[in-house]
C-alpha cells in the first residue's frame, strides 16, 4: 500500500511558451508516471490493456465513442483517461485511523488535490452531531440512519438525489426508482450544469436532446466545426477521429477564447507519424472569437448563406429537405437578413472577412458536423446559441444522412446513459406511464428540482437530505460559498464516493461517507459477478466489466447500496425487486428493456461486441417535435456587455485534472507549472488595465445589485485569450459564478461568461 501525501503541495508558478500541439511522446509519460505513482506496474498493465476494449473496462473519464470493435488500437486511451483510470485504482487508502488524525474542520481547509491523493475511502463513516470527527459505522446502521431521516421528513420533496455520470445505467435505473417510489422528482445532475442548454435547444428544434452523428459521420465528413471545445485535454480520443477525417480529406474550423493545443495540431502516439514526425494540422481555420459571440457568428453564417441562395437560386440551400422536412423557414429567412453586420463583428471580434472564408468552406462542402461543448453551453444565451447552429444545419440539410448533423460532446462517461433511464428532474410523462405499467405504482408527475434550485432549496430549508451518488456537488455547483451553506443547514448528507473530495467536509448536522467500489473492480454479488452498462456521447451503450480486487472488503456497489437504502426506506410499500435487482444487474436491464425505447432485449444484445446504438429519430426522418418537423427558429440577437475596467472570465480545466478533481498543479499545454492561482489576460488587456505579467490580483465578479462574489490571491499571466476575455482554473472559480446567473431556458450555470474585474492586492 502506498503512503498518501500529508503536507500540501507549494504552489511555486513557472509559466513557459504554451504548446502548439497535443500528445506524443510526452503523453505517454505523463500518463505512466502518474499511473505508476498511484498503483503497481500489474494494476496499471491490467487497466490499460483492457481499457475501452470489449470486455475490458469501460474509460470512467469523457463520453467519447470508441471505434468499432476490430478497429480498436491495443492501447485505446488517452493520457487523461490512463490517469483518471489509475487515480480510482490508486493502491493508497484512507482508515478510519485518517479521520480519527484529521477533523473535519481541516479537512475544510484542506486542497482538492491534497483531499484527492489520499487515496480510497474503505469503510461507511459517520460524523454526528456536534462532532468534528467522521467515525466507523456498520453499513446496517448507516442506511438506516439514512432511511430514518428520509422517512421523517414532511414531505418526499424535502430529499434531493443527486448524481454525477460516473454511475452506470443499473444504479441510475435504480436511483430514480428509488426516488419516484419514494415521492419526488427531485434528481438533480451533473448535465443540469453541463449540457442542460443541448438539450433543451435540441429538444425544441429536432425532438430529440441527443446528438445524431456516430463516430463513421465524423471520420467521413467534409467539414467539421470544433466550437467552444478543447478536445486535446477534456476528450483527448477526439483527436483521434479528427486525424482519421483530416486523411479523408476533411476540413477542420474550430472556434475558441483561446488557441488550445489539441486544435492546432496532433500527435498520435500510436502512429510513427505522432512519434518521429510532425503530427497531422487539426484546425485549418481557427477563429479567435470573443466570449458568447457564436449566436452571432452562426447568425451571420446564415446570414450570407441566404444571400448566396439569392446570388444563385436553388443550388446553395436544401429546398426539397427544407420543405419536406422542415418548419417556419420562412420567418427564419426574414429575421436571418436583418442580422446586423456591425453587431456580428462586436459580437464576435472577427472580421467579415474571416466569415466568408467559412461561407465559402461551407459551400465547398457537401457533409457538415458541428460540434459543441461547454464554452457554447455555459452562456445566458446558449440554448439560442444551439437553436442557430441547428438552423446552420437545417440550411444545407446537414441532418439525417451520413457524414453530417449535429455533435454535442459531453464530458462525463454516462452522464448521457443516467438521462436515457431516467435521471432527470422533467422526465415526459411516456416515460412515467411505462415506469408505472411496469412496477405498479403512480410515480410522481410535477417537475422536480434541478441542480440550481437544489441548492437555492437546501438554503431556505425546503430540502433537508441530500443523497450525491459519485460526483462533488459543492465544488462542481456554482456560486461555492452559497452552495455549502446551504449544504451546511441540510439535516443530512450522505455522499456515495470513492475517494475524498472537498463535499465530504461540507456536512449538514449528520453526514455520512458512503463508500463505494470503482468500475475498475470487480463487483461479485449474490448472483454472481456482475457487470454494468454505460453509453456514450454518441447513443452507443455497452457492457463494463471491472477487473481489479476491491480496495476494501467493506466496499459495497452503488446499486447494492442503493437497493438496500431502498429496502430500509420503502419496505414493501410500493413492492418492488430491490433484492433482486442487488443479487443480478441483469434483472435491472429487464426492467429497463421494457421503458425505454430502443433497449429491448437488452441483456442479450449489449453484450454483443459494440453493443447497442440507440435509434435516433432525425437519422430515420422523423422529429417527435410540436409541428413533426424539423423547427428553424428566429433568435434574438445577444452578446455579453462588458463595460470598461472589466472581462469576461471564462472557468476551464487544467490539462493535469478531471472534473472538479486536480491531478497536479502543472498545466503543460498552456504552459503553467507549480500553480493554479492563475488568470490568463491578453497582453493588450493587461496593458489597458495597467497591469503587468506577475501581478497579484483578487478576481471580483459584480452580479445584479451590486454584489460582489471574491476570488482571492491570483497571479497574472499573459496569455494569448481572445480580447476582452480572461480565464481561470475550475473549480477555484466556481465562488465566482453567481447562482442566479444562468442560460435562459435550461437554468444551466453561465461558467463561461463571468463579468469580473482584477483588483491589484499590492
Amino acid at each position: 500500500m502506498k503512503k498518501a501525501p500529508r503536507e500540501e503541495p507549494k504552489e511555486d508558478l513557472t509559466v513557459t511558451p504554451p504548446k502548439t500541439w497535443a500528445a506524443g511522446v510526452p503523453a505517454v509519460v505523463h500518463a505512466l508516471e502518474y499511473s505508476l505513482e498511484q498503483t503497481s506496474p500489474r494494476e496499471t498493465a491490467v487497466d490499460l490493456l483492457t481499457m475501452n476494449q470489449v470486455g475490458g473496462i469501460d474509460c470512467p473519464g469523457c463520453a467519447w465513442a470508441d471505434p468499432a470493435p476490430g478497429h480498436r488500437h491495443r492501447n485505446e486511451y488517452c493520457e487523461n483517461g490512463a490517469k483518471h483510470i489509475n487515480d480510482e485504482a490508486t493502491t493508497r487508502r484512507i482508515t478510519r485511523e485518517f479521520f480519527r488524525e484529521h477533523p473535519v474542520s481541516e479537512l475544510a481547509r484542506r486542497s482538492d488535490l491534497w483531499l484527492n491523493q489520499q487515496g480510497r475511502l474503505t469503510e461507511p463513516m459517520v460524523k454526528r452531531p456536534g462532532s468534528d470527527h467522521y467515525e466507523p459505522v456498520s453499513w446496517r446502521d448507516a442506511l438506516q440512519l439514512l432511511a430514518g431521516e428520509l422517512k421523517a421528513l414532511a414531505s418526499p420533496d424535502e430529499a434531493a438525489f443527486y448524481t454525477s455520470g460516473r454511475v452506470s445505467n443499473e444504479a441510475a435505473f435504480v436511483l430514480q426508482l428509488f426516488a419516484r417510489a419514494f415521492g419526488t422528482n427531485n434528481l438533480p445532475d451533473c448535465s443540469n450544469m453541463c449540457h442542460e442548454s443541448s438539450g433543451f435547444a435540441l429538444h425544441e428544434t429536432l425532438g430529440t436532446g441527443k446528438g445524431t452523428v456516430s463516430l463513421e459521420d465524423l471520420h467521413h465528413a467534409d467539414l467539421i466545426f470544433l466550437v467552444g471545445q478543447n478536445p486535446g485535454t477534456n476528450h483527448p480520443r477526439q483527436l483521434s477521429a479528427l486525424e482519421e477525417a483530416k486523411l479523408n480529406g476533411a476540413r477542420i474550423v474550430a472556434v475558441n477564447t483561446l488557441p488550445e493545443a489539441g486544435l492546432m495540431r496532433f500527435k498520435n502516439p500510436q502512429k510513427p507519424r505522432g512519434v518521429v514526425g510532425q503530427g497531422i494540422q487539426i484546425a485549418d481555420r481557427f477563429l479567435h472569437i470573443r466570449p458568447g459571440g457564436d449566436l452571432a457568428l452562426f447568425q451571420g453564417l446564415n446570414r450570407l448563406l441566404l444571400e448566396a441562395e439569392d446570388a444563385r437560386p436553388g443550388e446553395v440551400l436544401a429546398r426539397e429537405f427544407i420543405e419536406s422536412d422542415t418548419s417556419g423557414f420562412e420567418e427564419f429567412a426574414e429575421h436571418a437578413r436583418q442580422v446586423g453586420w456591425e453587431d456580428v463583428l462586436a459580437a464576435t471580434g472577427l472580421t467579415r472577412a474571416e466569415i466568408e472564408a467559412v461561407r465559402d468552406d461551407v459551400l465547398r462542402s457537401e457533409r457538415v458536423i458541428v460540434c459543441w461543448a461547454m464554452g457554447v453551453t455555459q452562456h445566458k444565451h446558449a440554448v439560442p446559441t444551439i437553436r442557430e447552429i441547428v438552423n446552420f444545419l437545417l440550411l444545407r440539410g446537414n441532418l439525417g444522412r451520413a457524414g453530417a448533423g449535429a455533435c454535442p460532446v459531453r464530458g462525463h462517461s454516462n452522464v448521457q446513459g443516467d438521462r436515457t433511464v431516467g435521471i432527470w428532474e422533467q422526465m415526459p410523462d411516456h416515460f412515467l406511464d411505462a415506469l408505472r405499467d411496469e412496477f405498479g405504482f403512480e410515480p410522481p408527475r410535477p417537475h422536480g428540482l434541478d441542480s440550481v434550485n437544489t441548492v437555492k432549496a437546501m438554503h431556505e430549508g425546503r430540502v433537508k437530505v441530500f443523497l450525491g451518488v459519485a460526483g462533488n456537488f459543492v465544488r462542481a455547483a456554482p456560486d461555492s460559498e452559497f452552495t455549502e451553506a446551504a449544504m451546511g443547514r441540510c439535516r443530512l448528507t450522505a455522499h456515495v464516493s470513492t475517494k475524498l473530495n472537498r463535499s465530504h467536509t461540507v456536512c449538514g448536522e449528520t453526514a455520512l461517507i458512503l463508500p463505494t467500489l470503482g468500475r475498475t473492480e470487480k463487483d461479485l454479488q449474490a448472483g454472481g459477478e456482475q457487470f454494468v452498462t454505460v453509453e456514450n456521447s454518441m447513443s452507443e451503450v455497452h457492457t463494463s466489466h471491472g477487473k481489479l480486487k476491491p480496495a476494501s472488503p467493506l466496499l459495497l456497489s452503488e446499486v447494492a447500496i442503493l437497493s438496500r437504502l431502498a429496502r430500509h426506506t420503502l419496505g414493501t410499500t410500493p413492492d418492488l425487486p430491490w433484492e433482486e435487482f442487488e443479487a443480478h444487474y441483469g434483472a435491472i436491464r429487464d426492467r429497463i428493456s421494457r421503458i425505454v425505447p430502443g433497449l429491448h432485449d437488452y441483456n442479450r444484445r449489449v453484450i454483443r461486441p459494440g453493443g447497442i446504438r440507440l435509434p435516433n429519430p432525425v437519422n430515420e426522418g422523423v422529429y417527435p417535435t410540436a409541428t413533426g418537423k424539423a423547427v428553424f427558429t428566429r433568435n434574438s440577437w445577444e452578446m455579453p456587455q462588458v463595460p470598461d475596467g472589466h472581462l469576461l472570465l471564462q472557468t476551464l480545466r487544467s490539462h493535469d485534472q478531471w472534473n472538479t478533481i486536480p491531478y497536479t498543479l502543472n498545466d503543460r499545454y498552456r504552459g503553467i507549472h507549480g500553480s493554479r492561482q492563475v488568470v490568463l489576460v491578453n497582453p493588450d488587456d493587461l496593458t489597458a488595465l495597467g497591469l503587468a505579467e506577475g501581478d497579484r490580483v483578487d478576481l471580483v465578479s459584480v452580479w445584479d445589485g451590486g454584489v460582489e462574489r471574491r476570488a482571492e490571491g491570483f497571479q497574472v499571466v499573459g496569455y494569448p485569450a481572445s480580447r476582452g476575455s480572461a480565464a481561470a482554473y475550475y473549480p477555484e472559480t466556481q465562488v465566482l459564478v453567481p447562482l442566479d446567473s444562468v442560460a435562459d431556458i435550461s437554468n444551466q450555470p453561465t461558467s463561461k461568461g463571468i463579468l469580473v474585474r482584477l483588483e491589484p492586492t499590492g
